[in-house]
Formats: C-alpha cells, sequence, structure tokens
C-alpha cells in the first residue's frame, strides 16, 4: 500500500467514484464532506450514486477509506482533490460559488506542503484566478461517464493536468499518484486544461448532432442509419470508435453547462459560435421525437390515450434525470393519463399530474394504447415484445434506441417505431 495519502473533498458522484478508484489503486484515502447524512451513509457503506460495480468496490477497499465532515482531517493529506458539482440552471450556466468555497475551507485546512487539485468542471480562467500558490494548484480534466464512472475512474484513456508553468514536473506525489493508472499524462497551461474537456464535449456532440440529422431524414426517405454506421467505423477518419448514437438530445447537464460556456465566451471574445448553437437547436428539436411520434399515431387518433413511459433516468446505469428527456415527455403529456416505471428512479407526482407508479414495465403497460421505452436500461431488452402487445390495448411501441426486437415486435403485432430506421407505413 502506499503511503501517500489522498483527500477527495465533495463526496458527490464525481468524488465518491474517484476516491474508491484511488483506494483500488492502493492507495490511502480521505473522503471529506460538509454533508454529515452523505457521510453516515457512506461510513455504512450505502454510496447515493447509482453506478454498476460501485458498492462492491467501496465495501472491498473500506479499510482504505476515512469519511469526515471535518476539513482538518485533510491536513495530512499529500493530494486534495477538489470534486464538489458544479450546479448548473435550466440554461446551463454554471454556479460557481459553492466550489470556490469548498476551496477555501479546504486551503484553510490544508498543510502548506499539500498539493490542490481542481477536479471539478469549471471554465477556462478559473483555476488561474484562485487565491493560492501556483505551484501547489492543479486542475485536471475529469471525464467521468453517468453509467460507467467506476471504470473510467479505474482505467482512464489519459490524465490531463492543467498547470501555472506546464514546463516544471509535477510535484512528486501528484506525479506518483497519477502514475498508478498507468496511461498517458499530458501537462498544459490551466486554460488549456479546462477548454479540453470543453472540447471533448464538444466533439462529442459534434457527433451525436451528425447522427441525429442524418437518422431522422434516414427515417423520412427509407434508409436505416443502422446500416450506414458500419461504413463509417470502417473510414480511418471517423473510426471504430466513433460516437454514431443517434438519441433524443443531450441530457444530463454537463454536456449543456460545456456549449454554453463555449458560447458565452466566444460572444465575450469576438469568436463564432454558430455551429455549436446549432448544435443545441438540433438537440432541442430531437428532445421532441418520441412526443411527435405519439401525436401522430395515438394522441391524433384516440380519444383520452394512456401512455406507458419506461424510463425516467437520462440514461441507464445511473439515477440522475437532470435534463431528461423522459421527463420532458412527461410535461407535455400533461393532459393525459400516464403510467411509469424505472429501475431506479422513483415516479414522483410532481412529474406529472396525472401520472401512475407501476410496478413493473408490464404493469406499466396495461391496458396503456402506447408505449415509450425513454431509457435503454437492461432490463427493458429482456421484455418479450408478445408479453408487452399482450398488456397493451393498443399496438403503439415507440422505441427510440431499439430495445426490443423489431422482428419479434412485427410478429406481435406492434408497430414499432425508432430512431433511425424507416418508419412504419401510415407515417407522415
Amino acid at each position: 500500500m502506499s503511503r501517500r495519502l489522498i483527500g477527495f473533498a465533495g463526496m458527490t458522484h464525481l468524488g465518491v467514484n474517484s476516491a474508491v478508484a484511488a483506494a483500488e489503486r492502493g492507495f490511502s484515502v480521505i473522503g471529506f464532506d460538509r454533508d454529515g447524512d452523505q457521510i453516515m451513509a457512506l461510513q455504512q457503506g450505502k454510496p447515493s450514486s447509482v453506478e454498476p460495480d460501485l458498492p462492491e468496490l467501496l465495501a472491498k477497499n473500506r479499510a482504505r477509506i476515512t469519511f469526515s465532515t471535518v476539513a482538518d482531517t485533510l491536513r495530512s493529506c499529500d493530494v486534495v482533490y477538489i470534486a464538489e458539482d458544479v450546479p448548473t440552471d435550466d440554461g446551463g450556466l454554471s454556479d460557481l460559488g459553492p466550489v470556490r468555497s469548498l476551496i477555501d475551507d479546504v486551503s484553510r485546512a490544508m498543510s502548506v506542503d499539500g498539493v490542490l487539485v481542481v477536479l471539478s468542471q469549471v471554465p477556462p480562467g478559473f483555476t488561474r484566478r484562485l487565491p493560492r500558490p501556483p505551484a501547489s494548484t492543479f486542475y485536471q480534466v475529469e471525464t467521468l461517464i453517468f453509467g460507467r464512472a467506476v471504470e473510467r475512474a479505474l482505467q482512464p484513456e489519459r490524465l490531463i493536468v492543467g498547470c501555472a508553468d506546464p514546463r516544471t514536473p509535477l510535484p512528486g506525489a501528484l506525479a506518483e499518484f497519477l502514475g498508478a493508472f498507468g496511461c498517458p499524462i499530458l501537462t498544459m497551461s490551466y486554460e488549456s486544461a479546462e477548454l479540453s474537456k470543453i472540447s471533448i464535449n464538444m466533439c462529442l456532440v459534434a457527433s451525436i448532432s451528425t447522427a441525429n440529422t442524418i437518422a431522422e431524414l434516414c427515417e423520412r426517405i427509407g434508409a436505416d442509419w443502422s446500416d450506414i454506421v458500419p461504413a463509417l467505423r470502417l473510414d480511418r477518419r471517423v473510426g471504430p470508435h466513433a460516437y454514431l448514437a443517434p438519441g433524443l438530445g443531450i441530457a444530463g447537464g454537463n454536456l449543456e453547462r460545456d456549449l454554453r460556456t463555449f458560447c458565452h465566451l466566444a460572444d465575450r471574445h469576438g469568436t463564432d459560435a454558430s455551429v455549436v448553437r446549432a448544435w443545441i437547436a438540433n438537440s432541442d428539436h430531437r428532445r421532441d421525437w418520441v412526443l411527435g411520434q405519439l401525436h401522430e399515431r395515438v394522441i391524433a387518433k384516440t380519444p383520452e390515450p394512456t401512455v406507458a413511459v419506461l424510463g425516467l433516468a437520462y440514461k441507464p446505469d445511473t439515477s440522475s434525470t437532470k435534463n431528461s428527456p423522459a421527463l420532458a415527455l412527461l410535461a407535455a403529456l400533461a393532459p393525459f393519463p400516464v403510467r411509469a416505471y424505472d429501475p431506479v428512479v422513483t415516479p414522483r407526482p410532481e412529474y406529472h399530474p396525472r401520472l401512475v407508479r407501476a410496478t413493473s414495465a408490464l404493469d406499466a403497460c396495461a391496458a396503456a394504447d402506447a408505449v415509450a421505452i425513454m431509457t435503454p436500461w437492461a432490463e427493458f431488452r429482456r421484455l418479450a415484445p408478445a408479453a408487452v402487445a399482450a398488456r397493451l390495448r393498443g399496438r403503439t411501441v415507440i422505441d427510440p434506441y431499439a430495445v426490443l426486437d423489431a422482428g419479434a415486435c412485427r410478429a406481435s403485432g406492434l408497430e414499432h417505431v425508432t430512431l433511425g430506421a424507416p418508419l412504419p407505413r401510415g407515417a407522415v
């Protein structure tokens, strides 16, 4: 076990997964948070974040991790990571107040030899403006993905570190810690590292927007996006790992924040952000895809239709509903009865005025005129289309992510509607 002691301030989704990964790599860890309930739950082995393998790894490494509400426990740490959530408003703008407050508290508690690393997602220029010694202050790009956070924290593709002077070697404690992950370490200026995080997400959004735009045309002209994807993956300019799955717009908060941050910076400095605004508009447009299909196929033809909604989380393997297309759909379906089910997220009355909380996916389908599968949970992939058909009153299955087998749906007499595939007959 390493003698280095690594601290994480902020037991958020980012902080907890990063702390557990550090312990799994053999380091002693202190997890600090001002929320006593959060710390008590972690001491009992109950993380609030829903992630595959997280509870198991937390239990395995429990002896290496100390959880505390006392900032002074960080004084003995060689390196302390700031992992506070940076909340965003409905427009994607960041509130940096909480992370600044936490940095102030942690800086007062740390030893003079300690290294502070900002892991929270902050805009370019933030780290350089901190009132701390530059030689012991760094920014590190976080690249966790909801639903894959443990995997990403344990096996990063590369580590990107922002420094006051990239020509100066990293402090020994930080270099030792980062070196334990066995991947390339890229050092650069604070501003370059902070913009790297935004750049990664912008390239991802560009791929998503391209897939969404072409997939929509596929639906109308009889082409199938799933036929086209293998051709793109074999093109070296696109590549086998490109993100080419169409979806219901961007969600989760982080991508939206980065797009808004870039637009704000571009406006301030007089550079062009028109393509970024086009991506935002495309996301808004595609988010309503399910609603449009329901209107066309069910609502326009059925008095007082009942809709089953499967999945409320914005993506599988997480409990986050930040900017979830499912919640946007529920809001738009306010006049109609809705039966909802999610394996992790509990349907709440505030989501919909006529919401019925179902006990299972098939229970949600009972006597519904249509079902919309809004989150591609693995549980839903095991549904038998024949069983779904037996529960439904109607025949329409809106399945954006092709969770159900199309052939089995057709054999069961279901109208199966999927992103990027030719629309069933009767579509406009």
